[in-house]
């Protein structure tokens, strides 16, 4: 039996106590700093930086490049995750991958940059304020998609990218949030327009939608939910970024652009960790597949219709990014590869 120096029993008796640094964390996944930081970035108009992976150095010219795909992280704000997903998805596509510059922008949270310790200049929002477009908290009132704005007028640069023909700006689940609302209120397509560069967006499982009128999949619920139809889920209270426009004149910018909804089948779980299960998204339907199957319905049933819209499905697939992107549905959207079923017509 061990002899225990003096002071050897309080010494035993402590490392026995759990330590409160290890102890398990509690919270929700998107509360936790994120595991990476991305090592690029990109100043944004009216203050502060964001950071982003690149798949290319986009600091000198890049004139073989003739497609830019943009692929936007989920809630967790992993970016990282995302971007290798995208590389993925670029070697898949084969010869049309060898001519594409892939980004990565992270949206980071307070949490992340203080976890970091990162400079002020970084940009930071709330844990999901970046997903509507609202102002960041720092170190300037910037919305999100402002930050997307500065991406999209770095690709119109004929001088870094002279062949540009095409942007794709694709998301998957909290990224497809994103996605949606900026196709619905977002600056920088004209900008690209302007030199001639085409954009599509590609809007993957995402929780939730825009609505442009309050007409919803599940008027009981709508009706008994307070502020069902405020952004990001309707057009009322919007932030500063779209305030401006009207809804009509959102609707109208929305329904000319060339969006592609990429969904699951399999995303079909009404009690998913990630699923948005506030009554502004209960009131859109149970879960993914059905709230993003009901949005098309409900837009291709709106005054003129949204021919320039697409309804692609991919089979056997559920809440996995990678799969969907890396899915023949995912190359068609992001590559114009072939091999999508659903994929009838390019929008």
């Amino acid at each position: 039996m061990p002899i225990l120096k003096p002071g050897g029993l309080l010494l035993a008796l402590f490392l026995t106590l759990p330590n409160p640094a290890l102890a398990q964390d509690e919270r929700a996944p998107n509360e936790k700093p994120v595991k990476v930081i991305a090592d690029g970035r990109i100043a944004v108009p009216g203050g502060g930086e964001l950071p982003l992976y690149v798949s290319a150095d986009w600091s000198k010219p890049l004139p073989q490049v003739d497609r830019a795909v943009l692929v936007l992280h989920g809630r967790l704000r992993d970016a990282d995750v995302y971007f290798r997903s995208a590389l993925k998805a670029q070697a898949a596509a084969g010869a049309a991958g060898q001519t594409t510059l892939m980004v990565a922008p992270q949206f980071l949270a307070k949490v992340d940059v203080e976890a970091f310790g990162l400079p002020p200049e970084v940009l930071r929002w709330t844990l999901t304020s970046w997903q509507g477009g609202e102002n960041a908290l720092g170190p300037k009132p910037v919305s999100s998609f402002a930050a997307l704005d500065a991406i999209l007028a770095r690709l119109a640069d004929r001088r870094l990218f002279p062949h540009l023909r095409e942007v794709v700006v694709a998301g998957h689940s909290g990224g497809g949030q994103v996605v949606q609302r900026y196709a619905i209120a977002g600056k920088g397509e004209s900008t690209l327009a302007a030199a001639g560069i085409r954009v599509r967006y590609v809007v993957a499982n995402p929780s939730s939608y825009a609505y442009f009128s309050p007409k919803r999949p599940a008027p009981d619920v709508a009706a008994a939910c307070r502020g069902f139809d405020d952004w990001k889920y309707g057009m009322q209270a919007r932030p500063s970024y779209l305030a401006s426009p009207s809804p009509d004149e959102l609707e109208k910018t929305y329904t000319a652009r060339r969006v592609i909804y990429l969904l699951g089948t399999a995303d079909t779980d009404p009690n998913h960790p990630a699923l948005d299960k506030t009554c502004m998204a209960e009131a859109q339907g149970p879960y993914r597949l059905a709230r993003g199957e009901a949005y098309v319905s409900a837009m291709r049933q709106r005054d003129g219709g949204t021919p320039r819209h697409s309804l692609w499905l991919v089979e056997g697939v559920g809440h996995n990014g990678d799969k969907m992107l890396t899915s023949s549905c995912g190359l068609a959207a992001l590559f114009d590869q072939p091999g999508c079923p659903t994929a009838k017509a390019s929008p």
